[in-house]
């Protein structure tokens, strides 16, 4: 892959990182303190839910640090290497404890009669994109450990 191409991923890491971060800084508190003033039915899941989103952001944070060092990884020709595969390992790690996370939260909020249709479709998109991120990294990492395999076997034939 061309250093232009990695770059260019890079730099868009970046940006959806920096972004996470700046709406969890930002915006997440803002918005639950708006959410809890304007409903106040529901202010007892101010906090609960502010935790559990946070929370949430750290496995995306670790999934967005080894997508990086995944790049990097690509850059300095380590790409068929078991560096690139554990980088893999977490980054489906991090998909699947979104989904568990995402889930979890849905059921807490059913039992509070507090999920909203949209926060629903909003929990159920993160969800599905969490499913095709584990699903694709699963795939490219089976793909990766056989062709090191293979890879292995044309060293020692040689």
């Amino acid at each position: 892959m061309k250093r232009g191409t990695t770059l260019f991923l890079k730099i868009a890491i970046l940006i959806i990182g920096s972004t996470i971060l700046a709406l969890c800084v930002f915006l997440l508190p803002k918005l639950a303190n708006d959410t809890a003033r304007m409903y106040p039915e529901y202010a007892h899941l101010h906090y609960p839910v502010l935790i559990g989103m946070y929370v949430t952001a750290i496995p995306f944070f670790i999934a967005v640090y080894q997508a990086f060092k995944l790049l990097n990884y690509i850059n300095n020709n380590k790409a068929f290497s078991g560096l690139s595969v554990q980088a893999l390992t977490y980054i489906r790690y991090s998909a699947n404890t979104i989904i568990a996370l995402y889930i979890a939260g849905s059921i807490f909020l059913i039992t509070q009669q507090a999920l909203h249709p949209s926060i629903a479709i909003v929990g159920f998109t993160i969800v599905f994109a969490s499913c095709i991120i584990a699903v694709f990294s699963a795939v490219l990492e089976k793909l990766l450990q056989n062709a090191i395999a293979i890879q292995s076997e044309n060293d020692c034939i040689i």
